[in-house]
């Protein structure tokens, strides 16, 4: 069974300011060396109302409804979630490409198809990224499932979309 989310706890210091250096490649333009598999999310602080950005690994890309998925690695402590949970309206940037985004928590069953997905096309990432933030997983398909139910997930699925999928329902 994974650590519990609330026993793994945000970086700080050195180890912070490290994980926030790929942030400056994508405000030098340079956002495409990191490929599909990381994105920069901009988003509205929640108590200050100023933009923040920080950089978050692509669990999956859709691209029938261009819908990109994360996992926040901190659960709900993460400063970023808390943000777009108050202000889902956010920017992503991907590659060269800037995606204006709404920002949707996924249930369980939706997180945990993504997590398997993942853990599946990047067998040692999920072996080395979670021990990384402190989670203790065996690599098997059950510890996954766990964190899954464990860990929140994360959708930006596109504006345009948003509102194409919302008056259809109406």
């Amino acid at each position: 069974m994974p650590t519990k989310i609330k026993d793994v706890r945000p970086p700080h210091g050195l180890t912070r300011l490290l994980m926030r250096l790929p942030i400056w490649l994508f405000r030098t333009h340079l956002g495409w060396v990191m490929g599909e598999r990381f994105m920069l999310l901009t988003h509205t602080g929640r108590s200050s109302g100023v933009p923040r950005q920080t950089i978050l690994e692509v669990l999956q890309h859709e691209t029938a409804s261009d819908a990109y998925y994360v996992l926040s690695g901190w659960g709900d402590k993460a400063d970023w979630l808390r943000n777009v949970e108050k202000t889902p309206e956010v920017i992503i940037t991907v590659g060269h490409r800037h995606v204006h985004a709404c920002a949707v928590r996924l249930g369980s069953e939706e997180a945990e198809r993504a997590i398997l997905a993942y853990a599946k096309r990047n067998p040692l990432a999920m072996r080395v990224l979670p021990r990384m933030m402190g989670y203790r997983l065996d690599g098997s398909e059950e510890d996954f499932r766990a964190l899954a139910h464990l860990g929140i997930v994360v959708a930006f699925r596109p504006t345009s979309a948003v509102s194409e999928k919302a008056a259809l329902e109406q």
